[in-house]
């Protein structure tokens, strides 16, 4: 089983493009537990709600997991949990940081923010997605996971991931 992590900052393409790979390989696909969790919550969430969501995160993703598909679609990822503490609060639960060291992904597609705000009554900062992006950036890098990153349209989107997963992932290490 291939597992793929979409990842990056909000409002930068991650659920349509996560859907779109899945349906191009007739793949399952890991929805975003945040999602859920935060309309069920009833009350604005803080920084004690997000060891919940990540843990959320990682059951449904075990669960699918368990399945063993030939290849997962992970809409979301616990990094996108671990960088959001740390900006908005200062800092990350620990286990939220020992769940993002415990979970291994093939390959992390890193969606760039140079796609138009789509309002959500979940997304929080329209004008600070250029200031998380390099954050990401860094968080895989230092980690030394593989991991590409992806731009422009949807359908170009879609073409590099594609092309990626066709190749069996022998891309990943030029970057």
């Amino acid at each position: 089983m291939k597992k793929i992590a979409i990842t990056g900052p909000e409002s930068s393409g991650k659920t349509t493009l996560a859907r779109l790979v899945a349906a191009f390989f007739s793949a399952p696909c890991v929805p975003e537990y945040a999602r859920i969790f935060l309309h069920l919550l009833g009350r604005p969430y803080g920084q004690s709600d997000l060891p919940a969501i990540a843990a959320g995160q990682a059951r449904w993703e075990d669960a699918l997991a368990a399945l063993q598909p030939p290849l997962l679609v992970c809409d979301t990822d616990i990094l996108v949990i671990k960088v959001w503490a740390e900006y908005k609060y200062g800092a990350c639960p620990p286990s939220i940081s020992a769940l993002w060291q415990q979970k291994r992904y093939d390959l992390h597609l890193l969606c760039r923010p140079d796609m138009p705000w789509q309002y959500d009554p979940l997304r929080e900062h329209p004008d600070k997605r250029e200031d998380l992006y390099p954050i990401y950036l860094e968080e895989l890098q230092s980690a030394g996971l593989p991991f590409i990153e992806v731009g422009g349209s949807e359908m170009e989107r879609l073409r590099t991931a594609v092309a990626l997963i066709q190749s069996g992932f022998l891309l990943i290490n030029d970057f």
